[in-house]
């Protein structure tokens, strides 16, 4: 790509800010990202085999107007990607409409809606470029609602309520900027031509793509991790996937769950809800009798839970039929799951990091050709044909016929990536989200 062009550079493969962890048994769910690293932009984990993903160069200090300047409208010329150049269009888009736009300030008071005159309406209609004398008429309504839509902002009724306004009071600017933190976050994806087939699962719609020769063939909703136990960025190759998967508990777990049930309900809580306990970790690891275990010692703290307790395949597994696994430090995967219902909410950030697929079957056939089928009512191990390319992103823009729409921003990491990326001065609150409503 022309040095010209190249404007949003690297993705921060940061495997060497992120040090190896040690080996400490941690069962099936994910270990938190360390606070010295920051997320929001760049990838925390990047596989060694994916020695492609570029690293991260200075920027130009006007890339922001140069990136205005480019010219999308031949299509994926001087981007990396689709998404890039779509999301580069939308940029510029919105800043010949919204961002042309009088940067009025309308104070805060009373929710304005059709039929309101006074001040605050001229100052509205002044600031989305209305010509000045009218009141709360149809144009100003439709106007309104068009903003609510582009920004996110529900339900898009046309009404300016505190949402609204405050919305309109951050300025073109700011929403200018969160294009920008997608565009560097879309830089990081694969280029053309990199990969034959690869998986985007995007956090921030909770939504898994599937890509052949860089065209979307195929997409599903997935539940991914909530606010307090986000999905991390990472890059990594998916290698192979486990039918009749166990659940293994996290050390964790044992101690403050586990041990708690025992108390509670006493060791037919093994039977009810199919655990079993096996002597440790290890590949050698034996079943043992849960009564020879001390769990109120346990409960208590004064006993390490060194023994492993895994819950048996079947209906009832938090993964359910299959694991789809893809090694990495923060013990991040895919699975199956027993909650079909989760995928009619439209929030669904509701894990513990890993990530939830809506059908398993139809994702397993992409990856493997067909569903694997298990010999045995016991986990097993499928390889992969050949391995696939996984890249979990957050995306809070997305674009549209007209320029972009603006999504929220469950993890905040848009507010975090303002200051990386703008300076200091430019930090976004969490009254920022599209989230607020009117």
């Amino acid at each position: 790509m022309d040095r010209k062009y190249r404007l949003i550079l690297g993705a921060a493969a940061l495997a060497a800010a992120a040090p190896a962890l040690s080996y400490v048994p941690r069962g099936d769910e994910p270990v938190a990202v360390p606070r010295a690293i920051k997320q929001g932009v760049d990838f925390v984990y990047v596989d060694p085999d994916m020695s492609n993903v570029a690293r991260r160069h200075q920027r130009p200090q006007n890339w922001l107007q140069r990136i205005l300047n480019l010219d999308f409208s031949g299509g994926r010329r001087g981007a990396p990607n689709i998404l890039f150049a779509q999301l580069g269009r939308g940029l510029q888009q919105y800043q010949m409409s919204y961002g042309r736009l009088p940067q009025t300030k309308v104070p805060a008071g009373p929710v304005l809606k059709r039929g309101s005159t006074g001040k605050r309406v001229q100052l509205l209609r002044e600031r989305l470029g209305l010509y000045p004398g009218g009141g709360y008429d149809e144009q100003l309504f439709q106007a309104v609602a068009s903003y609510q839509t582009v920004h996110g902002i529900g339900p898009a009724d046309g009404v300016a309520g505190k949402g609204t306004i405050a919305s309109l009071n951050r300025g073109s600017a700011y929403y200018m900027r969160r294009i920008a933190i997608n565009l560097e976050r879309a830089y990081r994806l694969p280029s053309v031509r990199t990969f034959d087939r690869y998986v985007v699962v995007d956090s921030g719609a909770a939504e898994a793509y599937l890509f052949d020769r860089d065209r979307i063939v195929d997409g599903m909703k997935v539940v991914v991790g909530a606010p307090k136990t986000k999905t991390p960025m990472i890059a990594v190759i998916m290698r192979n996937a486990k039918a009749n998967p166990y659940w293994n508990v996290p050390p964790e777990l044992v101690r403050s769950l586990t041990a708690k049930k025992v108390g509670e309900m006493g060791l037919g809580y093994f039977k009810s809800f199919h655990y079993e306990v096996l002597s440790d970790w290890g590949p050698n690891a034996q079943i043992v009798d849960p009564k020879t275990i001390n769990w109120k010692a346990i409960a208590t703290g004064r006993k390490e839970p060194t023994m492993r307790v895994r819950q048996l395949p079947g209906p009832w597994n938090s993964m359910r039929n299959m694991k789809f696994e893809m090694p990495n430090d923060y013990g991040i995967y895919l699975h199956d799951t027993p909650h079909d219902e989760l995928f009619a909410k439209n929030d669904r950030w509701l894990s513990n990091g890993c990530i939830r697929l809506q059908d398993y079957r139809r994702f397993a056939t992409w990856v493997f050709g067909r569903v694997p089928q298990p010999t045995s009512p016991v986990e097993q191990t499928f390889q992969l044909p050949r391995p696939v390319p996984v890249y979990l992103t957050y995306l809070t823009v997305e674009p549209s016929n007209n320029g972009v729409v603006f999504r929220p921003d469950p993890y905040g990491w848009d507010a975090l990536a303002m200051p990386q990326m703008f300076g200091p001065n430019r930090v976004a609150s969490s009254e920022d989200s599209p989230l607020n409503r009117g």
